[in-house]
């Protein structure tokens, strides 16, 4: 497992066709990696799908926090 009190690191995807980068910390980075394993999709493909997701809320966060959330929400069911 990375470091967990590593900075952010910023990477670059495609979501929907459109390039954005996203600040993760590595750990977030691997979770969402394992993630995207698990459901046979690629890291893209879920972020675009979670990018989905927090638009339709009334008070849509950040991608970034969007992410985080998701991630902690499906490893630690029923929050």
């Amino acid at each position: 497992m990375t470091n967990p009190y590593h900075p952010p690191v910023k990477r670059s995807l495609a979501i929907a066709g459109h390039k954005t980068s996203i600040s993760l910390e590595p750990l977030f980075w691997d979770m969402l990696r394992d993630a995207a394993q698990a459901e046979g999709v690629a890291v893209a493909a879920l972020v675009a799908r979670i990018d989905a997701e927090r638009i339709k809320s009334p008070t849509p966060p950040g991608l970034a926090s969007a992410i985080r959330v998701w991630l902690v929400a499906n490893r630690l069911p029923g929050l």
